[in-house]
């Protein structure tokens, strides 16, 4: 099979030739329609994050057709469409798992980091940490939702239901928690890199009340603010811009260092919080929320040779919505 390869850091992915692989018991083999690239990916090509394994292939937000099952696999027939997302696999033995917690696992292995992933033409996965898709999205619009769409959505929960909500970072995430917030009656304020005039209008046209730079102050002080973008200097941003009793959640799994900040900005009991990956619970009632909100995803899709292209795109911040690559 066609796969783009990591071999380290730093240097572009490669086009390779792979075998195939066969699912083991309760494994899936699927046959990839679709995956989206995710910051994540980038941060794991740069080497922010430290690599279990090399050669890797990348990929966590896959969507495509179980070509094989192994034994003991239920639920999940031949041919059927499903979602591959960053959570691969936990113990299911620890503290964290026996409490709902499974996204905290010390044990816990993600799709395209520790497993490989789905930039190529099949994948294998536990079938236990899959999903039904809902039928009212094509397989490119519904990559983004596998990862973008549920660690937002986790990141919207803690944020707590306050109605005036800041989002830092217009991508893949934002675009998909600001459809959710508008609909449940919230009113956005979308902060984008300076300058970045096409990323606010597309902030507005989502529903946003208000959008500008990120160093701005909001019209009115927010009751949540959620960082997507992995700058540090923002979490002061977004407590200055923070009323008294706040939220700010850092959402990213990778974030420059958080410059220090003056006590007062927290005082007022704010709360800085980060959100970790995500449980297979959220991936349930995400899924089954964002066709009745209904969310819908803008998409750029890319063929799978040129992820590189998309990755540097997705870098200099010139992918409205998500990008998504297709092996086909």
């Amino acid at each position: 099979m066609r796969a783009m390869v990591l071999d380290r850091p730093g240097v572009p992915l490669r086009l390779a030739d792979l075998p195939r692989g066969d699912p083991g018991p309760g494994q899936v083999l699927v046959r990839v329609a679709a995956c989206g690239v995710c910051r994540t990916d980038l941060h794991l090509c740069d080497g922010d994050l430290p690599l279990a394994r090399v050669p890797l292939v990348p990929g966590h937000e896959i969507v495509g057709r179980v070509e094989a099952t192994g034994p003991g696999v239920e639920g999940f027939a031949a041919g059927t469409r499903i979602g591959v997302p960053w959570l691969g696999w936990t113990c299911g033995r620890c503290n964290y798992c026996a409490s709902g917690r499974e996204n905290l696992c010390d044990e816990a292995r993600f799709t395209g980091y520790q497993i490989d992933g789905g930039y190529a033409e099949y994948a294998v996965a536990d079938a236990r940490y899959c999903f039904a898709l809902p039928a009212a999205y094509d397989d490119a619009e519904a990559a983004p939702l596998l990862c973008a769409g549920l660690i937002g959505y986790r990141s919207l929960v803690a944020a707590g239901e306050g109605r005036r909500l800041g989002i830092y970072g217009f991508g893949a995430a934002a675009h998909i928690v600001c459809q959710v917030a508008v609909r449940q009656g919230r009113e956005v304020c979308a902060f984008t890199r300076p300058g970045d005039a096409a990323a606010q209008a597309f902030a507005r046209a989502l529903g946003a009340a208000w959008a500008g730079e990120s160093g701005a102050l909001p019209p009115a002080p927010l009751d949540a603010a959620i960082v997507f973008a992995p700058v540090g200097a923002l979490v002061p941003a977004a407590l200055r811009a923070t009323a008294k009793g706040g939220t700010v959640v850092c959402a990213g799994i990778h974030m420059s260092d958080i410059p220090a900040f003056p006590y007062h900005l927290l005082w007022g009991e704010r709360r800085v919080v980060s959100v970790a990956n995500l449980t297979r619970r959220d991936g349930e009632a995400f899924l089954a929320l964002a066709p009745e909100v209904p969310v819908r995803t803008a998409v750029e899709t890319f063929p799978l040779a040129r992820a590189n292209e998309a990755l540097e795109r997705l870098r200099a911040g010139r992918i409205t919505g998500a990008a998504v690559l297709r092996p086909d």
